[in-house]
This record gives C-alpha cells, structure tokens and sequence, in this order.
C-alpha cells in the first residue's frame, strides 16, 4: 500500500491537573490575569493563563529544546505538532 500523506493523528485532548502553588505565586498570576483582563477588555481567570505560560516557557528554554530534539517520542510526533494555541517556539540557532 502507498505510504499516506497525513500521518498519525496526536491527541489534542486537554489534560486536567491539579496543582499546588506557593500563595506568592497564586497572587502574582491573579495580578497577571487582572493586568490582562484590563489591557484586552476581556475577563481572564487566572488558571487560564497556566497553560500558555507553561507552553511558552518551554518553548523558550532551549536547554529542553535541544534535549527534545535528541530524545524525540515516537508517540508523540513531532514537537511542532504539539503547539496549540497558534503560538509556535521561536526556530533556535545552535552556535
């Protein structure tokens, strides 16, 4: 059979977690919520903003760039796949 254009399909299902944060860090993301809730118009809860900062500090950190690179998971397809809220990691320059 010829091989399919479309390879196999990730799971995009959101996952749910719970977690635990020191009380500094739960009031600075309730300040960071409220500071985009006032520049957007729009109303942000703070377990919003989790997610997107957790993508877009590993997108930025290039040590677990470079180690995602040499340990790729079959299961999980390519990295860029896995971005997907519209923003993808900046493309890192090894020198």
């Amino acid at each position: 059979m010829a091989r399919l254009k479309i390879g196999a399909i990730a799971d995009d299902t959101p996952v749910k977690l719970s977690i635990v944060l020191p009380a500094a860090v739960h009031r600075d993301l309730v300040s960071y919520a409220q500071a985009m809730s006032k520049e957007s118009g729009q109303t942000i809860e703070p377990a919003q903003l989790v997610g997107p900062m957790v993508q877009r500090f590993m997108a930025t950190d290039r040590a677990f760039a470079k180690w995602r690179r040499n340990h790729r998971s079959p299961e999980l397809g390519p990295s860029d796949d896995r971005h997907v809220s519209g923003t993808r990691p900046r493309e890192t320059i090894e020198r």
